[in-house]
């Protein structure tokens, strides 16, 4: 049986809410855009980000600049947003072209290069491999509302260095017949592979349960997700465009502004019985 995942929709199915013990028409804000952006300098692509698809040659030359790759905006000479696709989905490369003389400099910044960036995608330099294949979630689970405060809940519970400082992201991973695992990082992707470390060392994966998480939800967290086989994926916050296409072609229920008794839910609403 091929259990690959098709090619996630821009438009996903309709948002729902549930806030006062029902189902209420969707209030949510609009989730913001993400996508993927390569940055590419004379010719090479230098890594890429999960970003806003906006203000690009602002993020470009800023990212040049404080990566050490160009000395001032005097090294660049031009810059040109070109839109692309991968996997159905738009993407953009945001390029810029380095005046006569830079290349050199260039070419060994880049070779020493490991990743610097905080997005998830560290190492990445291509937009096909921002956006991989994908194995559709297989799974029976179903929850009923109270169980996605039940997860959150759980999460707030074990987030021990939060409440030294809240300057930390917490993950989760929630199971309704075992304890839960929770852990912390100042990196909301480190901790979440914190979770997954933590359940394979038991020789567990994520079948079977609930991912939480105190963050907005992007699309390489979904990912994830996918990877650990959880059906389900809450978040303290909203999650992205991106994220919700992936979620749905995935298979992955996804719930953000889970917050007390209410919750939204953006994709595969057949896993809430409620």
């Amino acid at each position: 049986m091929d259990d690959r995942a098709p090619a996630p929709r821009p438009e996903p199915a309709a948002l729902r809410r549930w806030q006062g013990g029902a189902w209420v028409a969707g209030d949510a804000p609009p989730p913001p855009a993400e996508s993927p952006v390569a940055i590419v300098i004379d010719g090479q692509s230098q890594v890429v980000l999960m970003a806003t698809p906006a203000d690009l040659h602002d993020l470009a030359l800023g990212f040049a600049l404080t990566e050490g790759m160009i000395a001032s905006p005097a090294d660049v000479q031009d810059f040109e947003r070109v839109e692309v696709t991968a996997q159905g989905l738009p993407a953009v490369e945001a390029r810029l072209w380095l005046r006569p003389g830079t290349a050199a400099v260039l070419a060994e910044r880049r070779r020493k290069m490991l990743g610097p960036v905080g997005c998830g995608l560290c190492g990445i330099d291509s937009i096909e491999q921002a956006l991989p294949d994908l194995r559709r979630v297989q799974t029976g689970l179903h929850l009923a509302p109270a169980d996605v405060q039940a997860a959150m809940a759980a999460l707030s519970a074990g987030q021990i260095r939060w409440r030294a400082t809240p300057a930390i992201h917490g993950a989760g991973f929630w199971h309704p017949a075992a304890p839960a695992v929770v852990r912390e990082d100042v990196g909301r992707h480190n901790a979440l592979d914190k979770v997954m470390g933590a359940l394979a060392r038991e020789g567990r994966d994520g079948a079977g349960g609930v991912i939480a998480m105190t963050s907005r939800l992007s699309v390489d967290l979904v990912q994830k997700a996918a990877r650990m086989k959880a059906p389900v994926v809450i978040g303290a916050s909203a999650p992205t465009t991106l994220a919700i296409a992936w979620a749905d072609a995935a298979g992955i229920t996804l719930i953000g502004r889970a917050r007390g008794d209410a919750f939204d839910l953006y994709t595969h609403p057949e896993r809430l019985k409620g």
